[in-house]
């Protein structure tokens, strides 16, 4: 057995095998009734799905970059063409931005984790930014493209509010939204190339 996982045997478990992380072990549950040689084949199977999962969830830069084309593609015609999407860590008060002039992309590490329909809304929201710099109706029918596009701000507001994140309106009327209403930048007083 890998070092780092605990089996756990369940009288109650009949059939189904889980894994999960707890601290820096990952906890295995099995029904009690297998054999030993039963379930060290299922140590191997769920650690190989556990594992797969993570890599979905935390993708790599180039994984990001494909999958903005891939999303460009398929939402905005294909006409948002990054020439790079990166991870950054240096991103505390927004999710993402872009600099329209070079094409670049980034994307908080605080996104890593998340749903993978909410990093792609990022992704879309700052593809759109590389056709349209502001927040302007045709920016927002863009952006309305992503069939997940109100699901992933509304988690996003979710996040920020469980955070104790500032949020302030679009305009007088408007439901709050974190950073200027889209949800992923700071405030106005940036210029676009910095805040997306």
């Amino acid at each position: 057995m890998p070092p780092n996982v605990e089996v756990r045997r369940s009288p109650r478990r009949r059939r189904t095998v889980s894994a999960y992380r707890e601290g820096d072990k990952v906890v295995v549950m099995v029904p009690s009734r297998l054999s030993k040689a039963e379930e060290e084949q299922w140590i191997a199977t769920i650690l190989e799905r556990l594992a797969e999962r993570e890599r979905r969830r935390r993708p790599t830069d180039a994984d990001l970059q494909t999958r903005a084309r891939e999303l460009s593609r398929r939402y905005l015609a294909g006409r948002a063409d990054p020439v790079s999407v990166r991870w950054v860590a240096n991103q505390r008060a927004r999710w993402g931005s872009c600099t329209p002039d070079d094409g670049t992309i980034r994307l908080s590490t605080r996104l890593r984790g998340m749903p993978g329909w909410v990093v792609d809304y990022v992704l879309v929201h700052e593809l759109a930014h590389l056709l349209i710099p502001g927040h302007g109706s045709d920016f927002w029918e863009l952006v309305g493209n992503y069939p997940k596009a109100d699901r992933a701000r509304g988690y996003l507001e979710g996040v920020a509010a469980a955070a104790h994140l500032p949020l302030e309106a679009d305009a007088p009327g408007e439901v709050a939204d974190i950073h200027h209403g889209d949800g992923l930048h700071p405030s106005e007083e940036f210029p676009h190339e910095a805040a997306g």
